[in-house]
């Protein structure tokens, strides 16, 4: 086992605080992949060879020194590879290590989900059910030639590899990922449009507050409207200019969902994620001389400030919008 997956606990709306965490993973190995916004991949086969120590005992110490130094817990999956260490992950409890080895590897997998494996959507995983193909045992034991005429020539043949515990990805160090996101779910189907746009003005003002708290600026919007039929509606948007600032996303978001023209809609849940994220000191913003703009945006740097020192919950949604 040389991979591990952690997943920290942190706050809502904290995303922040990932950076940090990045860092003390740092000093064990330089092979680390973000996954914003509470996780991370780490290599740690040099790690293993310097230290002496395997990778679930690097992993327990791991986990001191994220509660020490942070005052974060985690919990923590360790594999063979990424996939398996992602997998891992699903099943440990916080401040717990659940390892899978290489022999181990298919036993685990066969009585799991698929939908459960990474990189397998909803609509392939419907597609393989619909067939009996709901765990990765019987994938596995599935001819090849099968797979690939449900699935797909390419996508058949990495199900295949994948379900026999075959994975040739790799952990890629990166920064910050280059989007975020915010989900909003409706504890019941919601026909009411008030109540959408509620959600949605929830969203973009905690996207506005992440991307400020990292010092980001994205250039696209994406929304996506889930249905109580499972469906979903996806809609991209280039932002007019580069921006953080919530009120420019909620107006952007509020016309993509004005756009889709939903009559009587049964919506379950809709997600914004912003996009294309740059450094804030890359962004250009149009001179304008309307007072109202400025005073949001002095409120804004006050709402942040409030967050950042009482915590997510200080300003209610939508006061910047009041």
């Amino acid at each position: 086992m040389t991979i591990l997956c952690v997943r920290f606990q942190l706050p809502p709306m904290y995303e922040a605080a990932l950076p940090g965490l990045l860092g003390l993973l740092e000093e064990f190995t330089p092979v680390v992949e973000a996954l914003p916004p509470d996780g991370a991949l780490a290599d740690l086969r040099g790690a293993e060879r310097y230290f002496g120590r395997d990778a679930v005992e690097l992993a327990s110490v791991i986990r001191v020194r994220t509660l020490a130094l942070h005052g974060v817990d985690c919990a923590i999956g360790a594999g063979p590879g990424p996939m398996l260490a992602r997998m891992a992950l699903r099943q440990a409890r916080p401040g717990a290590v659940r390892a899978v080895t290489g022999e181990e590897a298919v036993e685990f997998l066969a009585e799991r989900p698929v939908a459960e494996l990474p990189g397998v959507g909803r609509a392939t995983a419907r597609t393989l059910c619909e067939y009996g193909l709901e765990t990765l045992g019987r994938v596995a034991a599935a001819p090849l030639s099968t797979l690939q005429r449900l699935v797909g020539a390419k996508t058949g043949r990495e199900l295949h590899e994948k379900a026999n515990g075959v994975d040739r990805s790799r952990v890629v160090p990166n920064g910050i990922s280059r989007s975020l996101a915010a989900e909003r779910p409706f504890p019941r189907d919601e026909l009411d449009p008030a109540r959408h746009r509620r959600a949605l003005l929830s969203a973009t003002e905690e996207l506005g507050s992440r991307l400020r708290a990292v010092d980001k600026i994205c250039r696209t919007l994406t929304l996506t409207v889930r249905y109580a039929d499972r469906s979903a509606t996806t809609r991209t948007r280039a932002l007019r200019e580069p921006t953080a600032h919530s009120a420019a996303l909620t107006r952007a978001a509020y016309e993509m969902y004005e756009a889709l023209g939903l009559q009587r809609a049964r919506v379950r849940a809709v997600t914004l994620r912003a996009e294309g994220l740059a450094p804030a000191e890359q962004a250009s913003h149009q001179l304008t001389f309307d007072p109202v703009d400025e005073k949001v945006r002095r409120i804004e740097e006050a709402a942040d400030r409030a967050r950042a020192r009482f915590g997510p919950r200080a300003v209610m949604p939508g006061a910047l919008a009041a």
